[in-house]
């Protein structure tokens, strides 16, 4: 009996290991997808592959266990930085962390800005991903530009009806993102400068395909 369940259980961790195997790569592939096009929608136009030539910066005094933030720069055909991306995430949502990609430029204006995941309220929450008029309220904006709050806080931001919470915790994230710009642009340009980059043989304009 014990030798029985002992064969099933190799036979079952097999099966999961080869499961595993199977799924990895077309999962990779389809996340992978996923942030290209997402990207594209928070970059301006650009010539490389800012997956390939992204960066890590590491805060002062990170732990071990701390990743860093992942820097997606975009180029031009001649080389010339255009913009940048990286992720935020909102901590503090309605129904939990909202996943944020913003895109800025060289000089610290927002390009766009793309929820990544949330789980908030569909009809009421759910308007950081499908109201695009509020989406393009962040277009060209800077840290000086806006009253980073929503319209009930005090600030220049709408909120949704209904829902304070969720827009609130969006335009928090923004800020953070553009108060890291402004508190590391040099230290990411000096990365960027010394990283090399992706030349692709097609750099005809528009975005990188």
């Amino acid at each position: 009996m014990v030798i029985a369940l002992f064969v099933v259980a190799t036979i079952a961790a097999v099966l999961l290991g080869l499961t595993d195997i199977v799924t990895r790569e077309p999962i990779a592939a389809a996340q992978k997808a996923a942030l290209h096009q997402a990207l594209r929608q928070v970059l301006p136009a650009h010539a490389n592959d800012p997956q390939h030539d992204q960066i890590v910066l590491a805060a002062e005094n990170a732990s071990p266990a701390d990743a860093g933030t992942v820097i997606y720069p975009a180029r031009d055909k001649n080389n010339h930085l255009v913009g940048l991306a990286w992720e935020v995430v909102a901590p503090d949502g309605y129904s939990g962390s909202i996943r944020i990609l913003v895109g800025v430029r060289p000089d610290g204006r927002v390009f766009a800005i793309r929820v990544t995941r949330h789980q908030e309220t569909p009809g009421l929450g759910d308007g950081i991903v499908k109201n695009d008029n509020w989406l393009r309220s962040f277009v060209d904006q800077t840290l000086t530009s806006k009253r980073w709050k929503v319209k009930k806080d005090g600030g220049d931001f709408d909120q949704f009806t209904g829902a304070t919470i969720t827009p609130r915790a969006v335009v928090k994230a923004v800020k953070s993102a553009l108060q890291f710009f402004n508190a590391q642009k040099a230290a990411i340009v000096a990365r960027l400068a010394a990283a090399p980059t992706t030349q692709p043989a097609n750099t005809a304009g528009g975005a990188h395909e």
